[in-house]
């Protein structure tokens, strides 16, 4: 069995690996674009890789093609992605019988935090308990307990479980919206797309954690934000091309929702004239809610472990239907 990587990946792992799967041949392609097997340079078309790892090191000018060389490979059979989302349409080669691709779940923790940190500063009076500080006013503000707020996520994958995790540990009352009905002990409430306009009005942080496809596009249009609870919070970490950004702007200033807090957009990096970067109830942040510091570990933790599965014929984790392979 043979598997092609970039170098600062396999430098990442290349101890735990040898000890994980000692017969496997890794060819590695070096930063200047060329490939060695066991330090020997050799020519790539005598290579037969049928592993792959897809990292971020692949994009931008010392990835030299990898995604080009795996989209074009007849020999690949799996390829592991950093990503937790594959619509790009530059995966679209990657949908093909033959070849089975999974995405990163490592992320899942960091984002669940970035989602639960920003909804609860917005859930709490900090902002109105802070202006009474430089006041000098001894002002004593009530506030709503997160015990007493629902959530609706829609999107239960890695992802949604993590963020269902942290709102339930504090007693908040989660429902997720999925296509099966299995609520994995997460949620106290499952409901489908097609159930959101009766869910809405009941929720007070909705999070778009949902992947990108014909079904889902423009899903945060104008009736969903007419559906919307008043005062609620939206939270998108899912894809831009999610949400309406001009029906959100509407959906503000009816306070449908009274906040908005995005990390992804539809164009990025997001335009420095767009209306979202100044608007007082948006949070806008450069699609960085994945960069926890322990992020790229569990990265290389389940590379690894997939690897194992695979060479063990086992399932592997986080398989990626083929339909949602660059459908963006």
């Amino acid at each position: 069995m043979q598997a092609l990587l970039l170098r600062a990946p396999y430098d990442r792992v290349a101890e735990r690996l040898s000890g994980l799967a000692p017969d496997l041949e890794v060819a590695v392609q070096e930063t200047d674009g060329a490939i060695t097997l066991a330090g020997t340079p050799v020519d790539y078309s005598q290579l037969a890789p049928e592993v792959w790892w897809l990292t971020l090191d692949a994009f931008g000018h010392k990835g030299h093609d990898y995604l080009g060389k795996l989209a074009a490979s007849p020999h690949a059979r799996w390829v592991q992605t950093v990503f937790a989302g594959v619509e790009n349409p530059m995966f679209r080669p990657l949908a093909r019988p033959g070849l089975q691709i999974t995405n990163s779940s490592a992320q899942a923790p960091a984002i669940a935090e970035y989602v639960t940190i920003h909804a609860f500063s917005l859930l709490h009076p900090i902002a109105e308990q802070a202006a009474h500080q430089r006041a000098h006013a001894w002002t004593r503000v009530p506030f709503r307990e997160i015990a007493q707020t629902r959530w609706l996520i829609v999107g239960f994958g890695n992802i949604g479980r993590e963020i269902a995790k942290r709102a339930k540990a504090f007693g908040a009352t989660v429902e997720a919206v999925r296509r099966t009905p299995d609520a994995e002990g997460l949620a106290d409430a499952v409901c489908t797309l097609t159930d959101l306009p009766r869910r809405l009005p009941e929720a007070d942080v909705v999070v778009l954690a949902c992947a990108l496809n014909e079904e889902t596009r423009d899903l945060a249009n104008a009736a969903f934000f007419a559906a919307m609870k008043p005062g609620s919070i939206l939270v998108n970490i899912g894809r831009g091309g999610l949400l309406d950004e001009d029906a959100l702007h509407a959906g503000l200033a009816a306070g449908k929702p009274a906040h908005a807090v995005l990390d992804v957009f539809r164009t990025e990096p997001l335009p420095a004239d767009s209306w979202l970067w100044d608007h007082p109830q948006v949070r806008v942040t450069p699609h960085a809610s994945n960069r926890g510091e322990l992020t790229g570990a569990r990265g290389e933790a389940l590379f690894l472990e997939n690897l194992r599965r695979y060479r063990a014929g086992e399932p592997l984790l986080n398989p990626v239907r083929p339909e949602d392979i660059g459908v963006g």
